[in-house]
């Protein structure tokens, strides 16, 4: 692979999932079932993980993808479930001729850059450098995060977790206030 290429696919790349990201969004806001909505709602989340990737920051890329697409969208979800918001209705988000066709082009075009990328040498700045096996003292790699985040910003971490506990608790009392009516 040529020097010369490498801008190419990393300025592809980027406006691959940023286009995947709006198009996804607009989704999210646009769906009528809550659940629905969720999904399209991991998807950017994983767009936006490839993204921080992409600019070199694969911790913030694996927290975004582990807090924001697990974490807390199991928490939206339990909650939309718990309220009983979503219709019974199937989801026909991608069930039209259109959407079917623009999964298969999709998913050929994500085959075809695999097969593409496999095929030719790869570039040693394209691949991730491996992290050191020790970590020292100061912390190692993710010191450099755990550390303000339990030094000056732990109230705001706190309070965060006491805030999301506090939203499933008015979630379930919601609940149980609509089942017994």
């Amino acid at each position: 692979m040529s020097n010369d290429f490498l801008p190419l696919l990393y300025s592809f790349h980027f406006y691959l999932f940023g286009l995947i990201a709006i198009a996804a969004s607009i989704a999210f806001v646009t769906r009528k079932s809550p659940v629905a909505a969720a999904l399209w709602l991991v998807v950017v989340m994983f767009c936006l993980a490839a993204l921080y990737v992409m600019m070199d920051a694969q911790f913030v890329g694996v927290m975004q993808v582990l807090v924001y697409a697990g974490a807390i969208m199991v928490v939206f979800v339990f909650v939309v479930m718990l309220l009983n918001l979503g219709e019974a209705a199937p989801l026909a988000d991608v069930r039209s001729k259109w959407g079917r066709l623009l999964a298969g082009f999709l998913g050929l075009a994500l085959v075809a850059e695999i097969m593409a990328l496999t095929r030719s040498p790869l570039d040693p700045r394209l691949v991730v450098p491996q992290l050191p096996v020790t970590v020292n003292s100061t912390g190692g790699i993710i010191g450099g995060v755990a550390g303000p985040l339990f030094r000056e910003y732990l109230l705001a971490f706190e309070l965060t977790s006491v805030l999301l506990l506090v939203a499933i608790t008015g979630a379930v009392v919601l609940g149980r206030k609509r089942s017994a009516n």
